[in-house]
């Protein structure tokens, strides 16, 4: 993606970096604070959406997914909430390294044991 402030995670590159978001917290909050109070006064919850984040300068559908995920986070709604999500990612990402670490560690003792083999020309 070719975005200011934009970095993606891609688990097949190394030395990857996790996702970094142009809206810090406080901001996400804000925005989806304004789209539950003012939800009222609006036609729909999407309307209210698309007003909020046309003044706050986001994307309509990012704006509709923080919103979700805050139901989700605040148990209004069954889902994974984001703590949960961001537990299971550092827990594959620490998985896939000790995998690697398992693979370089059984190429190491295969070398070192036919190094060692007195029957090895």
């Amino acid at each position: 993606m070719n975005r200011p402030g934009f970095r993606a995670h891609f688990p097949h590159w190394e030395g990857c970096v996790d996702m970094v978001s142009r809206f810090d917290s406080e901001t996400r909050a804000k925005a989806v604070r304004l789209v539950v109070e003012h939800s009222e006064d609006y036609a729909s919850e999407w309307a209210a959406i698309v007003a909020v984040s046309k003044r706050l300068g986001m994307s309509s559908e990012t704006l509709r997914k923080w919103v979700r995920q805050s139901e989700v986070d605040t148990g209004k709604v069954e889902g994974i909430t984001s703590e949960s999500a961001r537990q299971i990612r550092d827990l594959k990402r620490k998985n896939a390294e000790l995998e690697r670490t398992i693979e370089i560690l059984k190429a190491a003792t295969s070398f070192f044991a036919r190094a060692n083999d007195p029957q090895s020309p």
